[in-house]
């Protein structure tokens, strides 16, 4: 019997792929969906109220976790413990490597809604000091798209998702169609009026895709807290409960977990015609055929899946593919003991989000301007009370340790700096024929750094950071000045970029390829620069907008 040919192959589940699979299915189109990560039941896979005691090593990092063992780079990412390491890939069945001198941390996720699961959810809008930022300082390549090309995508899709914030009126962080937004703290409200008085700096609440009103099944959020272990009011967006939802509904999705694409396949006319994949379980290599295909398994693994599909790369006549991996410069900040705040009550229980300031380098104002670096930096961060959490950052034992520890609340206010790494060509990533993963199939080799120009913006990020705090009433102040490896963030994009030219770039501004016309990469490997803010939101719109266009296309018979 011949193999079912699908109208759509999309690989990977997470935030992009649900949102092209939504857009397919609910044009009548058939789809399979083919995920690496295993399967989920919101019943039993969301553990948000997991508490330490319930748990065999009490929520450790102990040697004796036979998962957190096996995953040594996840374990970077504070959302892997005890209670949810299975939603992090496998590190020894899925390695890769490393040039010298050049660490990375690649944090994947192993379950049907990938990062969605586990993302931070702050979602802010790119402007025209992003889209157009090479128009502006002569570095590197502007997207081929502008703000208002993506505008009314943002529009649906913060409706649809549900993102709560202020609106601020700042050319650099256009804001958006928001619920209700979170509380600032009493030390924020503080901290917001020095910027804003003192220094003329801005400061919002994070804008964050968590409901501050119910819709339908999905509830407000009750700051439960943990929402990297699961949310079971389904209060924040992932796609297993929203798009994947959808897809269902329409009869025309088929989801397949457990199946590691290898490559992408194509045919005596230069179309792809389908992917080979691993089925994880059982390590049979099996075959699906679609007229289209769009990857959406994450940067850097739908980077792999192009690498291994041709010599040299599938569809990579302009060398670009793997090339100008971005990321942000991550782990740097500073904090610092709020005095005034000391004894004050909790507020705002265990509120999701933090407090963001936006960019306010290098923008129209002259006094905005720097040379030390191109773009510009924001910060994340916000106040924190605790009741005994300051002991952590003390030294003992016994009853004089603990008669050493304050008995009262502390306030310690944070800005961790999130700043932008530039698109450098050998920023890249390559196949290691030498290594293979567990079902034979050659992984990547990292091969990406912070440049001169990272490194000055951190210098700066630091210095304005500490002056900000002491200059509102900060004692024992601390600044982290290493800079984590790329990847650390969390935020991996390009290396397979759109562009207007075919010779420079790897993709259209529709995220389809310029060689293969119904081949589609619509995850964050199309960024062609990453700016300083959170890059899901984007990546959806992005996304939406690309598969709407391939609808059109496909009902027109240009695709084939």
């Amino acid at each position: 019997m011949a193999a079912k040919i699908y109208d759509a192959i999309v690989v990977g589940s997470g935030a992009t792929g649900g949102w092209s699979a939504k857009v397919l299915t609910e044009a009548g189109m058939e789809v399979l969906m083919l995920e690496s990560g295993t399967s989920f039941d919101e019943t039993k896979d969301y553990r948000e109220h997991t508490l330490p005691h319930d748990l065999p090593l009490r929520g450790r990092p102990d040697p004796r976790n036979e998962l957190l063992e096996r995953r040594k780079v996840q374990q970077y990412c504070y959302a892997c413990t005890e209670v949810n390491a299975d939603f992090f890939i496998d590190d020894v069945d899925n390695p890769y490597t490393t040039a010298p001198g050049k660490p990375f941390n690649w944090i994947q996720a192993n379950k049907v809604g990938g990062r969605s699961l586990l993302w931070a959810r702050q979602s802010y809008r790119m402007s025209d000091y992003d889209f157009k930022a090479a128009s502006r300082d002569g570095y590197g390549e502007d997207w081929p798209l502008e703000y208002k090309d993506l505008a009314p995508y943002y529009d649906r899709m913060e409706r649809y998702i549900g993102v709560s914030g202020n609106k601020e009126g700042l050319d650099v962080l256009p804001d958006g169609d928001f619920l209700p937004p979170m509380a600032y703290s009493c030390g924020e409200q503080d901290l917001k009026a020095t910027l804003e008085g003192k220094f003329g700096v801005p400061m919002t609440i994070g804008r964050t895709a968590v409901l501050t009103e119910s819709r339908g099944d999905r509830l407000a959020c009750h700051y439960c807290g943990p929402c990297h272990y699961g949310c079971r009011t389904r209060s924040y967006f992932n796609s297993p409960q929203t798009t994947l939802r959808d897809c269902a509904a329409t009869g025309k999705f088929t989801l397949v977990p457990e199946a590691m694409v290898e490559k992408v396949t194509t045919n005596a006319e230069n179309l792809a015609d389908g992917v080979t994949y691993f089925d994880k379980p059982t390590g049979e290599r099996r075959e699906a055929k679609a007229k289209i295909v769009i990857l959406c398994a994450s940067t850097l693994a739908s980077t792999r899946i192009l690498l291994n599909s041709a010599s040299g790369g599938i569809a990579n006549s302009s060398d670009v593919l793997g090339r100008y991996v971005m990321d942000h410069i991550y782990a740097t900040g500073v904090g610092g003991k709020y005095p005034k705040r000391d004894g004050a009550k909790a507020e705002n229980a265990q509120r999701p989000n933090g407090i963001y300031v936006p960019r306010f380098q290098n923008l129209d104002d002259p006094k905005t301007h720097t040379k030390k670096f191109l773009r510009g930096y924001g910060y994340q961060g916000g106040e924190g009370l605790t009741s005994w959490d300051h002991a952590l950052r003390k030294k003992g034992f016994g009853a004089a340790f603990k008669d050493a520890i304050p008995d009262e609340t502390q306030s310690r206010m944070s800005l961790g700096g999130f700043g932008e790494i530039l698109p450098r060509a050998d920023n890249r990533v390559t196949l290691d024929e030498n290594v293979t993963d567990k079902w034979g199939v050659p992984v990547l080799r990292m091969q990406c750094s912070l440049g001169s120009n990272e490194l000055a913006m951190v210098d700066e990020l630091l210095q304005r950071g500490a002056e900000f705090l002491e200059e509102l009433g900060c004692k024992d102040i601390q600044i982290r000045d290493n800079p984590a490896p790329m990847g650390s963030g969390i935020h991996e994009v390009g290396s397979a970029r759109m562009g207007e030219d075919k010779r420079t770039s790897y993709l259209n501004e529709f995220q389809q390829s310029h060689e293969i016309k119904n081949l589609f990469v619509m995850d964050g490997a199309s960024y062609v620069s990453i700016g300083c803010v959170n890059p899901t939101l984007t990546m959806m719109s992005l996304a939406l907008r690309s598969s709407e266009y391939l609808v059109e296309q496909a009902k027109r018979g240009e695709l084939s």
